[in-house]
């Protein structure tokens, strides 16, 4: 297991946090800083609970999973570049230039559409950059289980004009899968709970949507 380590810079962390929570003020409930917050509780509790090798730097895997939604296309921002704003957000804070690159690093590996692309790409990743293996994990954790089956919902609300069963399907395109792709043990072992809630929510779905067809499923 990984020891409790001391080299995170409490003062850097706590002025990133304050610039994300402020951010990500304007994201839709599916992706605000509850989420942000979560991320960065299950990156800590996966770093801790996974093996000392290979060797992670612990600032790297916090300030990850703090920023790791800065930048997201999804919400990017006019006159942003997705590419160097948490690298030049951490140099303004005073962050080392290499800590800053590997953080960006990090930031741009987490995405899951990038990882279908190429996955040969982020697998590089996750050698040169450890700590990439624990943010990832850690943000496509929240992605799943009771949470995530809330933060759908709350997505296709606020985003897109989708019907109901438009974000059932999501389940089946993408949140089912996640599970396969956990790379860390810790991950694996919380995404497979995760998953089989989901699955159970699925079962109940298809039970109440069956009347819609007039071919309801005996409870």
């Amino acid at each position: 297991m990984a020891t409790a380590d001391s080299s995170v810079d409490e003062s850097l962390v706590n002025s990133v946090t304050e610039y994300v929570e402020a951010y990500m003020s304007n994201y839709d409930g599916s992706h605000d800083f509850n989420h942000i917050k979560r991320v960065v509780g299950l990156a800590k509790y996966i770093h801790a609970h996974s093996p000392e090798t290979p060797v992670r730097n612990p600032q790297v895997v916090v300030l990850g999973a703090l920023l790791h939604d800065v930048g997201d296309k999804k919400y990017l921002k006019p006159g942003e570049d997705a590419s160097t704003l948490v690298y030049e957000l951490l140099l303004s804070l005073g962050a080392e230039e290499q800590l800053a690159e590997r953080v960006q690093a990090v930031c741009l590996g987490v995405s899951y559409s990038s990882e279908v692309k190429d996955p040969a790409r982020v697998q590089g990743l996750i050698k040169s950059h450890p700590e990439l293996a624990v943010v990832q994990d850690a943000d496509r954790l929240d992605a799943i289980g009771s949470i995530g089956i809330g933060r759908v919902f709350t997505f296709t609300g606020a985003r897109t004009k989708a019907s109901m069963s438009d974000s059932i399907q999501h389940f089946h395109d993408k949140l089912l899968k996640l599970e396969s792709m956990m790379k860390t043990d810790v991950g694996r072992e919380l995404a497979k709970a995760r998953t089989e809630r989901m699955e159970e929510f699925l079962k109940w779905w298809d039970d109440e949507a069956a009347f819609s067809s007039g071919s309801p499923v005996p409870a």
